[in-house]
């Protein structure tokens, strides 16, 4: 029987086009420059992953991309506890991908920091779930403070459909937000 796979929302009529990756370098350097202005509500939500550019390259890789559009790899991102004094708060992450029934998620705290700004956080959990069932749930390590995880925010589009940011390692990426279903 052959795995299902995960349906990545459809983009929908008049959805704003991503941009290049020549437009993304001027907007990251824009962002640079004077911060991209993004807050926490712009990111809250459901996001698939879209397009990814490894490190230095201008053009994005549709073989990565593509696997991980198959495998389902989104963000979400929701209002978290209030930010105490360390800051360590104020969004809850959930990065996930799924194969067949079976997905896997990576959890925990996240908060925005500086101008531009970066979305930091840290996942202290790890869920391994099928369907509904959760199979096996782990406490994670805390990382090196010095190695914090983190996406540099470049912008988002007009309609606040998509999402691109760098990440630490390098890569960029591009998420398209998941738009509910109009209501009858």
């Amino acid at each position: 029987m052959p795995l299902p796979i995960v349906p990545v929302p459809e983009s929908g009529p008049a959805i704003e086009a991503l941009p290049s990756g020549d437009a993304l370098l001027a907007l990251e350097r824009s962002a640079r420059q004077g911060g991209s202005g993004l807050e926490s509500a712009d990111l809250t939500g459901l996001w698939w992953l879209d397009q990814v550019w490894s490190r230095g390259q201008r053009h994005p890789s549709p073989l990565a991309a593509g696997a991980l559009r198959a495998l389902g790899a989104s963000l979400r991102i929701e209002p978290g506890a209030e930010a105490g004094p360390d800051k360590r708060s104020g969004l809850e992450l959930t990065n996930a991908v799924r194969l067949g029934p079976l997905e896997l998620r990576f959890q925990g705290p996240g908060w925005l920091e500086g101008q531009r700004p970066l979305l930091r956080f840290q996942f202290d959990r790890l869920e391994i779930r099928a369907g509904q069932w959760l199979l096996l749930q782990r406490s994670l390590p805390a990382p090196d403070p010095r190695r914090g995880a983190f996406f540099a925010l470049i912008a988002t589009g007009a309609d606040r459909r998509w999402l691109a940011a760098r990440g630490r390692s390098g890569g960029l990426a591009v998420w398209r937000r998941e738009v509910s279903p109009p209501t009858r």
